[in-house]
């Protein structure tokens, strides 16, 4: 329980980062990013259950970059009071998240 309470905090913190630094993406506030990490990682769930672990972004291949760069995009219409997206900050956000995965994976968070 604890761990998966740390590995939101970081992923927010990861959101918050991304938003700061790249244009496209707009999170508002770390409970905006709190709210945003869940809501990622909820659809991240169904995306990996409904087509198979090779989706998953540590597949580090291009179909789990596009499925990342969809998921992002796709929160913003979950949680749009917190959380904006275009769809080269949702490809430009994916790269920078597969890159932190790449250095921190999953399980180590």
């Amino acid at each position: 329980m604890f761990g998966t309470i740390i590995r939101f905090i970081v992923s927010a913190l990861v959101l918050m980062l991304v938003g700061w630094l790249l244009p496209g993406i707009t999170v508002a506030g770390f409970t905006g990013a709190l709210l945003a990490a869940v809501v990622i990682a909820i659809l991240g769930y169904i995306a990996e259950s409904l087509f198979g672990k090779s989706l998953s972004p540590q597949g580090r291949g291009i179909v789990g970059f596009i499925s990342a760069a969809v998921v992002i995009y796709l929160a913003q219409f979950i949680v749009p009071s917190f959380l904006r997206v275009n769809i080269l900050g949702a490809l430009l956000s994916a790269l920078v998240v597969g890159i932190i995965d790449a250095f921190v994976p999953t399980e180590l968070r």
